[in-house]
């Protein structure tokens, strides 16, 4: 038998270690693959369930928005409104999921048309609301948008103006949103499944149908901030295609009828010059007159700090403490002081109705409208284009480039009042219409005496921004004052009785809200004003009946039979059926006592942007805005920063008679009826 070589023995055993050792690493890295794919597997598992959680974040923090914002409103929603905003929410995922889906692919020119998507949209969209909710307290929705079209030049000029804040509001969305793209396309990382492929294709009709199906109930704004913001957007593309979604309300041309010939009453023989100011509410100026030796004046003992001119000017004025308006926007203002009618009234009849230049050149008063006011601001030019009137004028005229806000400089329209004031035949009415206290308000560097002041319209600056605000009605008072000195020095002055207003008050976020329209509460519609007669141009009564008048609720309402009975015309048979439609009084007779009175900005003449309504009667006041489910009830008097909601039961009838008109409180409705026939209207008791 023959044995193995030896020399090949330590060959073989060498082979059979490689062998062995073959066989281990083998089996190691049959290990380590199945660790890797384990690995994998767990991470696949994690980028889901992770990745359907990022999908999830944009909604989770729209939500968490809104419930900081307004939080007490979400609370209070509940049977429709709650489902229409939990739709919204489901509206909202399908949106940002499926864009954040298709911007988190692995290639492809898409996922950057998709990322650039839902960045811009997330930036307007969220960073929009943040901006707009600071500014009026509520979010931008399709009414908002519908009226803006109507003063355009007007909204961009004011984000020019506030660009910095309006930054600083879309600057967190645009950096958030950036870094969630980033995040999906490391966590999420879509496959190349059918489901994933669909999921990409139907993210451009998720983005389409965003901005075309309809929002509920956005009066109330039941739905989601970003939602909400899609449908306004959506609608304005809709109207500006020539779409129609909402009929834009604003003047047009008015249609009076020709009124017969009517003398004047026996009497004191007078003209009337009515003044007529801007946004100017009641704590910015002194209806009365502010002495050294009197506490309890307007402002402090010895000083008017907001208008000192023209409270030299006219220091034996006549002061109405109590002025209203009856609503917080300039055109339904014009409307109501002019014609006399409640701001409920139809379209049809705040257009037809005379106003008083018609009654005044029926009885063969000279005329005079002259405005600093921007004439194509929100196309008001049609409502006064074809006024009665010897004279006219607006911005203009007064300055060709004046700003379509701002108008012209108001020392413009008071030395223009001057130089044709002494041509007006006696007797005559004439308006002179002030406007550099509309936002962004008009100032002098040189003459600012309320600090600090800034333009910012940041929450943060809102006092200093409301120090702003009151510079420019100290600029405007030096205008007022030199007409009213000129008028008193001039021939005609001893036989001028002057009526003061403004058309409406101006908001610095005592309610939330910022500026006018957005509400009828006291800092919006409480208006200076006063009568200055100079001697034997009113009767012991009739001054009487004012001073009686001074502390008592009186409201514009009121100011259309004044004016009609300082020209002798209010007592006048042939006029009986238009001075029926009118519901206030002359403040130069002894009050019937306190009626029931109408208080909304969305009218026949003019559209709103932030739905409100009400009703006062004397001190108590009613309201209700688009958010709100019930009434609102005040006491004015007792609580003029309305702080304490008395319920709408301390109202008496006042909530059954707005139920009337108004179809319920604001936001127990879908669409609020503003507009009833004459026989609902409120009448004095």
């Amino acid at each position: 038998m023959s044995r193995p070589n030896a020399s090949n023995e330590p060959q073989a055993a060498e082979a059979d270690a490689s062998s062995r050792s073959s066989r281990g690493l083998s089996r190691d890295l049959g290990a380590e693959r199945a660790a890797a794919r384990a690995r994998l597997r767990a991470v696949a598992r994690a980028r889901r369930r992770y990745g359907r959680l990022l999908l999830a974040l944009p909604l989770l923090l729209v939500v968490i928005v809104d419930v900081r914002i307004r939080g007490d409103r979400l609370l209070d929603l509940s049977g429709k409104h709650a489902a229409s905003y939990l739709g919204a929410m489901a509206e909202s995922a399908a949106l940002w999921g499926l864009l954040l889906f298709a911007a988190s692919a692995r290639r492809g020119a898409a996922r950057w048309v998709a990322a650039l998507l839902f960045v811009l949209l997330a930036t307007l969209s969220l960073g929009g609301q943040l901006y707009f909710h600071r500014q009026y307290a509520t979010y931008l929705n399709l009414d908002a948008t519908l009226f803006g079209t109507s003063l355009s030049a007007s909204l961009f000029g004011q984000l020019r103006a506030d660009g910095e804040n309006f930054l600083r509001s879309v600057l967190p969305p645009l950096l958030l949103a950036t870094a969630l793209v980033w995040l999906g396309r490391r966590v999420v990382r879509p496959g190349r499944t059918a489901w994933a492929r669909a999921a990409r294709l139907a993210a451009p009709a998720g983005v389409v149908a965003a901005f075309v199906l309809p929002c509920s109930y956005r009066a109330v704004q039941a739905s989601t901030p970003d939602v909400i913001y899609f449908h306004a957007i959506g609608g304005l593309i809709k109207e500006l295609v020539g779409v129609q979604t909402t009929a834009q309300v604003r003047p047009g041309l008015r249609t009076p009828p020709a009124l017969p010939p009517v003398a004047p009453a026996p009497g004191p023989r007078r003209n009337v010059l009515f003044i007529l100011t801007e946004s100017v509410r009641a704590d910015a100026t002194c209806s009365a007159r502010a002495r050294a030796d009197v506490d309890g004046a307007d402002g402090a003992p010895g000083a008017c700090p907001g208008t000192p001119r023209i409270d030299a000017a006219a220091p034996d004025r006549l002061p109405l403490t109590q002025m209203r308006s009856n609503a917080s926007t300039t055109a339904i203002g014009l409307s109501v002081l002019w014609s006399g009618l409640q701001p409920i009234a139809t379209r049809e009849e705040l257009h037809t109705a005379p106003l008083v230049f018609d009654y005044a050149d029926a009885a063969g008063f000279d005329s005079a409208y002259w405005t600093s006011h921007h004439m194509m601001f929100a196309n008001s030019r049609l409502y006064v284009q074809d006024l009665p009137v010897s004279h006219q004028c607006g911005a203009t005229e007064l300055d060709p480039l004046a700003d379509i806000d701002l108008g012209a400089d108001d020392r413009l329209l008071s030395a223009h009042v001057r130089s044709e004031l002494p041509s007006l035949r006696e007797p005559f009415l004439a308006v002179a219409h002030f406007g550099n206290t509309h936002v962004p308000y008009l100032v002098d560097p040189a003459e600012a005496p309320f600090q600090p002041a800034l333009e910012s319209k940041a929450p943060d600056d809102n006092d200093a921004y409301h120090n702003y605000y009151r510079n420019a009605v100290y600029r405007q008072d030096a205008a007022i004052a030199e007409l009213i000195r000129f008028v008193r020095s001039s021939p005609v002055g001893e036989r001028t009785v002057i009526v003061f207003t403004s058309d409406h008050g101006e908001a610095f976020r005592e309610h939330g809200q910022l500026g006018h329209t957005g509400s009828i509460l006291e800092e919006e519609i409480r208006v200076p004003g006063w009568v200055d007669a100079p001697p034997g141009t009113l009767t012991a009564e009739e001054e009487g009946a004012l001073r009686a008048a001074r502390d008592e609720p009186v409201f514009h309402t009121d100011v259309a039979p004044t004016l009609l009975d300082l020209m002798g015309l209010w007592d006048e048979p042939a006029l009986a059926g238009y001075r029926a439609a009118m519901v206030g009084h002359s403040l130069l007779r002894p009050s019937p006592g306190p009626a029931a009175l109408a208080l909304t900005n969305c009218t026949g003449i003019w559209g709103c942007a932030f739905k409100n309504w009400g009703m006062m009667r004397g001190n108590m006041k009613l309201e209700s805005r688009a958010w709100d489910t019930a009434w609102r009830c005040y006491d004015v008097l007792a609580d003029p920063r309305e702080q304490r909601d008395l319920g709408p039961a301390a109202c008496g009838d006042l909530p059954r008679l707005a139920d009337a008109i108004y179809g319920g409180p604001a936001g127990s409705v879908d669409v609020p009826v503003h507009l009833r026939d004459l026989a609902a209207r409120p009448r004095r008791d």
